[in-house]
């Protein structure tokens, strides 16, 4: 049985991507960082569904307890062999001038170092079996950048590049590394947007609506399926076509 370990996995995307990898008979490590009940009932309900889950506190941004984290995963289910960096933060839509360093900074600790943390610390497991997937989660403001969406846009940029980038140095060891950018996805992330505010963005999109957590979670369990084999360093957008 192949494991997937999936960051932030406790609600949102990340838990539609946990339980549809379980349904395809991974064994499936739920990473959190502060929501244990939720990340408890992601697991009972994979277990209800005949699947094997357990889940993992460590804060991504925090390389040490990344490590730890890594090698818990390991020892508990005897290998690795998809990661899915979905652990991410966002901020309140705002001018980027009124953000301060700090503010930047956490944001970049999250989704671009905790991103790099977990793929440093899962890479000598993948090269000493000459197999593995690294799936990550950017966004479409990765790739067109939105106003009054900078510093998230920056880092989920910085993200769609590092992809780009470790996909051709570990190519040789037989590892592909992939990035989904999601667009507007009913999540708690965005629940702050009024259905005024969802139904405007949705005019900007081509399927007119926005889109579901488990919509994403078929693309990651495409690209960690063996039908994606000859796939790497592709960004796949999510997003309804925006136009």
């Amino acid at each position: 049985m192949k494991t997937a370990l999936i960051t932030g996995a406790s609600r949102g995307i990340g838990r539609a991507i946990a339980i549809r990898l379980s349904q395809d008979g991974y064994s499936v490590a739920i990473n959190y960082k502060k929501s244990k009940d939720a990340a408890q009932d992601v697991k009972k309900q994979i277990e209800e569904l005949g699947g094997k889950a357990e889940i993992f506190c460590a804060d991504v941004s925090d390389n040490k307890q990344v490590e730890k984290m890594m090698k818990d995963v390991i020892a508990c289910f005897g290998g690795i062999d998809v990661l899915v960096n979905n652990a991410g933060i966002a901020l309140p839509q705002g001018l980027f001038t009124d953000f301060d360093d700090l503010t930047a900074k956490n944001v970049f600790d999250t989704n671009v170092f905790g991103t790099m943390n977990c793929a440093r610390a899962v890479i000598p497991y993948f090269v000493s079996k000459k197999s593995g997937k690294i799936i990550n989660i950017s966004s479409i403001w990765g790739i067109c950048g939105g106003s009054c969406e900078v510093i998230y846009s920056a880092s989920k940029g910085a993200i769609v590049a590092f992809t780009k980038a470790l996909s051709k140095e570990l190519a040789p060891s037989g590892i592909c590394v992939n990035c989904i950018a999601p667009g507007l996805i009913e999540t708690d992330m965005n629940k702050n947007l009024s259905d005024d505010d969802k139904k405007e963005f949705a005019e900007g999109i081509s399927l007119g609506r926005v889109g579901k957590a488990e919509e994403v979670a078929e693309t990651i369990a495409f690209l960690a399926s063996d039908a994606s084999s000859y796939i790497n360093g592709q960004t796949i957008s999510v997003d309804g076509g925006m136009i």
